[in-house]
């Protein structure tokens, strides 16, 4: 039986503009028809922000409130996953999402540079995000950009703050993070696997890693994460025209590497999330 591999794609992001890529979804309506294209081309995940009336990231519960109700009506059982990225947002405000009880939900357990600034995860910060998930039933998604992190998880397990299993994304490819080397990915995977047997994980790479790190995750047991808020371009001479593309794309990997699609009920039994809200 080939091995079953979650798509998630991430649709906006905080940073990508029209400027950028015209297809980047910003409004509303936007991300809900973008977040459907990218479902019927085979994406069970999709990872959320919201921006507000100038493009600029925000915090904002009612739009998220808005693009997670429009995704439920068009793509019923999508998993949905929100942000609780730092990229222009108030600390005290990066988990209004929660409320809202999506399926899941980033965590990132270290701070790290960014190509223009610091991604600032305070301890506190990091504990008081995990138990509104562990309250909420919402399955918290860790990202990983250093080693350190990995065992910053670990800690939050053995704490009772992060239940078994977890699901992890390996993030490589930011500037000032950790470059997109297989050597590195062989390390956080052998390292999180001792800690945490039961893992599940997701490799990601930045622009023009993206492909470069689905092949990679796919060859090593991952699964792949896409979409216009890691990459804009679908190869170095062409824009994206859409997320769907890039789902079409990282399906189309899939299939190079003798893997199935997972649809959204095998990727919530792949992740022990058997029950839909």
């Amino acid at each position: 039986m080939n091995r079953p591999v979650i798509i998630t794609c991430a649709i906006t992001g905080s940073v990508p503009q029209k400027k950028d890529n015209p297809a980047v979804p910003i409004t509303v309506n936007e991300q809900v028809e973008s977040t459907h294209e990218a479902y019927e081309a085979g994406a069970s995940i999709v990872h959320i922000h919201v921006r507000d009336d100038d493009g600029k990231p925000c915090s904002d519960v009612n739009k998220f409130e808005l693009v997670i109700s429009g995704i439920k009506k068009f793509c019923p059982d999508i998993i949905i996953q929100t942000s609780t990225g730092g990229r222009g947002r108030d600390a005290n405000k990066r988990g209004s999402s929660l409320v809202l009880n999506p399926d899941m939900a980033s965590l990132a357990t270290g701070s790290v540079n960014f190509p223009h600034s610091v991604y600032e995860n305070s301890p506190d910060l990091i504990c008081d995000l995990a138990k509104t998930m562990l309250e909420k039933n919402i399955k918290p998604e860790i990202e990983i950009f250093d080693l350190s992190m990995i065992y910053n998880a670990y800690h939050l397990v053995k704490l009772g703050l992060i239940p078994e299993p977890v699901h992890m994304q390996f993030i490589f490819g930011i500037k000032n993070g950790l470059p997109a080397e297989k050597e590195i990915l062989e390390i956080f995977i052998r390292e999180a696997q001792r800690y945490l047997p039961k893992l599940t994980w997701t490799a990601s790479g930045i622009g023009r890693h993206q492909i470069e790190m689905a092949r990679l995750s796919l060859s090593l047991g991952g699964h792949i994460r896409t979409g216009l808020e890691d990459n804009i371009r679908l190869d170095r001479f062409n824009l994206a025209p859409s997320n769907a593309a890039l789902v079409v794309q990282a399906a189309n990997l899939c299939e190079d590497f003798g893997c199935s699609v997972a649809n959204p009920r095998e990727a919530r039994n792949l992740l022990s999330m058997t029950v839909e809200k």
